[in-house]
């Protein structure tokens, strides 16, 4: 049998890509991570949560009697709100917190970040206006670029975000959402104060915008008293949703979150989210509920608050030696992260490339700015690292950076 001749026509080129694509980078964070994943390397750079600390025992035997109790429900398709049981111990968590919950108030989710993708997809149109703080958390930026959304920046202080400011920019683009890490923000470290978020509230209530209240980091506190969610206030009470995560205090490894919403904003989420992924994993929602009641998960995170208070101390103390004259940071109360900012004429992009061959690292602060980028800024997360390791990775970064000494 003699072959059809080949076409004398090339063919047609492959179909291009999602033009949404084009203008969303993938995260800096991700790309310094993998530059620094020599083990050599001290990094201050991913906001890792320190692995020796994570309660594999309990986890361990939470899988093992949901696999021997009821591994046919376990290992089953489920229904995509999430796990009864689960959702029943995160609105019992929330209740005793100060916030009244139900289980039906919640929806649990792949991780928090898949609830912020939620909620994009539930509320935001192309072209919509999403306010949020500047400098703000990266994934989020890259959640509302796919969205098709315009982010306005917010100015912020030490005190984050500014209700003044907050007022003059609602006024003038007129926001179908406010996106805010009020405590112990992403990438600051800064915990918004009651009398702004009280601010922030009313300001919703008053010109009608949806709030997205993210709280991976609340529980992380090391200093002072808990400050009430802008969720428990009366004002937004019916326009706030508030996103939580087990990545901090569990581990990140189980991709579990859940958001709180009010309830037909909830409903669209659910939709969203069928066609996502029909729901969350059900092992792991199980063996998150089995663990929520078997274990001490507040004995479990005093004692993650206390090594990340030692380790927080000691960056904090060996700041001083390491940075070059004239540097300023914050001192966080709690979180994964210190805010630090280099002397007029330092850019910290460009020093990084001093500091990776010091074998130290750090994330330069430029990215996190949706307005204008401050090149003096860097993040530095002190979670990851023993106190010994802080000190050594400081003494790198001192002979890197030029430090006070």
């Amino acid at each position: 049998m003699i072959p059809a001749a080949a076409s004398v026509h090339p063919p047609a080129p492959v179909p291009p890509l999602a033009a949404k694509l084009a203008g969303i980078a993938s995260s800096p964070v991700r790309e310094i991570l993998a530059l620094t994943a020599r083990p050599e390397v001290i990094s201050f750079a991913g906001g890792l949560p320190a692995p020796e600390l994570f309660d594999v025992a309990g986890l361990r035997a939470a899988y093992d009697r949901v696999l021997a109790e009821e591994p046919r429900q376990a290992l089953q398709y489920s229904t995509t709100e999430g796990d009864p049981g689960l959702r029943a111990a995160i609105a019992e968590r929330l209740s005793d917190q100060g916030l009244p919950t139900e289980a039906d108030d919640l929806l649990v989710t792949t991780g928090s970040q898949q609830a912020l993708t939620l909620i994009a997809t539930a509320t935001l149109e192309p072209g919509d206006v999403v306010l949020v703080e500047d400098p703000c958390y990266l994934a989020a930026l890259q959640t509302f670029a796919f969205a098709g959304a315009r982010v306005v920046p917010v100015p912020t202080d030490d005190d984050g975000i500014v209700p003044t400011a907050l007022e003059e920019i609602v006024a003038r683009e007129r926001p179908k959402l406010l996106y805010l890490v009020p405590t112990f923000q992403n990438p600051t470290g800064r915990t918004l104060s009651p009398e702004r978020r009280t601010a922030v509230a009313e300001a919703a209530a008053r010109h009608g915008f949806w709030i997205v209240e993210d709280d991976p980091y609340g529980e992380l506190r090391y200093d002072g008293e808990r400050v009430p969610w802008i969720a428990a206030s009366p004002a937004a009470a019916d326009r706030t949703v508030l996103l939580g995560s087990f990545s901090k205090i569990l581990a990140p490894g189980l991709r579990l979150g859940h958001l709180r919403a009010p309830a037909g904003l909830r409903r669209s989420c659910v939709i969203a989210k069928q066609a996502a992924d029909l729901h969350t994993s059900t092992i792991d929602q199980a063996a998150a509920a089995r663990y929520l009641r078997d274990s001490d998960l507040d004995a479990h995170i005093a004692v993650i608050r206390s090594a990340y208070r030692e380790r927080r101390d000691a960056l904090l103390d060996g700041l001083p030696a390491s940075l070059p004259a004239g540097s300023g940071w914050n001192h966080p109360a709690g979180g994964m992260f210190v805010w630090a900012t280099l002397p007029d004429g330092h850019d910290a992009t460009e020093l990084l490339r001093v500091a990776v061959a010091h074998e130290v690292a750090y994330v330069p602060g430029a990215p996190f700015f949706a307005g204008t980028p401050d090149p003096r800024a860097m993040r530095l997360s002190f979670t990851t690292h023993t106190p010994e390791e802080i000190r050594e990775g400081l003494a790198r970064l001192a002979k890197a950076l030029g430090g006070a000494g």
